[in-house]
């Protein structure tokens, strides 16, 4: 949808214009970016909620934001859901992933090791600890962490 904002509001007005009316309709603001292109800026804002995002979800969130963010540059708005495999970034979202099998890319390898998949057993602010399938537990600093996200298992794969 084309928008054509004018205007020098930030990303931060946004976001807190975002988390009012995502918390209005019951949704969680996941993230909010501004990224520019040839075409243009496009300003994306991703929801959830324990059970999902509809499409409905969105349409609905895209009619109620966008007047309100007339203040902000950006040529285009997109509304999405993260996905189901979407990254695992603050504590809350350790809490909904604890246990589960996730994949930690780093942004540089340790001990010749970039990529580790495991079960994600703890996080905090500092570091990040997945059981590895060897029975090692590694934790792994949370700056040198560039992707963390869960492992999605399709029925058929689990031969």
């Amino acid at each position: 949808m084309r928008q054509g904002k004018q205007g020098g509001g930030s990303v931060q007005a946004a976001e807190a214009i975002a988390v009012r009316v995502a918390a209005e309709q019951a949704l969680e603001l996941v993230e909010l970016t501004l990224t520019k292109a040839q075409q243009g800026k496009t300003l994306c804002i991703y929801i959830d909620k324990p059970e999902g995002v509809t499409l409905d979800d969105c349409e609905r969130f895209h009619k109620a934001v966008q007047p309100l963010l007339e203040a902000v540059d950006y040529d285009f708005l997109e509304v999405s859901s993260p996905g189901v495999d979407r990254p695992i970034k603050t504590l809350r979202d350790f809490q909904k992933h604890r246990g589960a099998r996730v994949e930690v890319r780093l942004f540089a390898p340790m001990d010749g090791i970039k990529l580790f998949e495991g079960n994600l057993t703890a996080m905090d602010e500092a570091s990040v600890t997945v059981a590895l399938d060897t029975g090692e537990a590694r934790t792994l600093p949370r700056k040198a962490v560039a992707l963390l996200k869960p492992v999605i298992v399709f029925e058929d794969d689990e031969e």
